[in-house]
């Protein structure tokens, strides 16, 4: 077992107060009032970053772009970061025989050379009413509503 590995092991067994001790040591900064699990976990992670290294510079450029825009965002329902698609992405819808195609952009979507704020209005626009967007383009799934997958390009 490597030296780091065995000092994040034994994070388990430290009290709460020597976990806050460590966060003191390597945050140089009062422990927040968090659970002891988390701390142990926040703990790992920083005994890690402080051996191997933090973030590249382009995750923190994208983690700090994600955070301008979820903060310029007017829009108070989004989907989780997971769900939606890696900007560029083409989404392609069929309806009525008619072939839509959807790009994904950091700050919302494209469709029909404008620029949209959420799935849900395009696919309104499409269908002419509500469909929850999401589940019309494929990306989730909704069990009354087994909607067919869009094609990602």
């Amino acid at each position: 077992m490597t030296p780091i590995m065995r000092q994040i092991k034994e994070l388990q067994d430290k009290s709460f107060a020597e976990l806050k001790q460590l966060w003191q040591d390597y945050y140089q900064a009062e422990p927040p009032p968090y659970r002891r699990g988390f701390m142990a976990r926040a703990l790992a992670y920083r005994i890690q970053e402080l051996t191997y290294g933090g973030l590249s510079g382009n995750a923190e450029n994208r983690l700090t772009q994600l955070i301008a825009d979820a903060k310029g965002s007017k829009t108070k329902r989004r989907l989780a970061p997971a769900k939606i698609p890696v900007a560029g992405t083409r989404l392609v819808r069929e309806w009525r025989g008619e072939r839509h195609e959807i790009i994904v952009l950091s700050n919302g979507f494209e469709y029909a050379s404008r620029r949209w704020n959420s799935l849900t209005a395009i696919a309104r626009q499409i269908t002419g009413t509500h469909w929850n967007g999401p589940v019309f383009f494929g990306l989730r799934r909704e069990q009354e509503n087994n909607a067919p997958p869009a094609e990602a390009a």
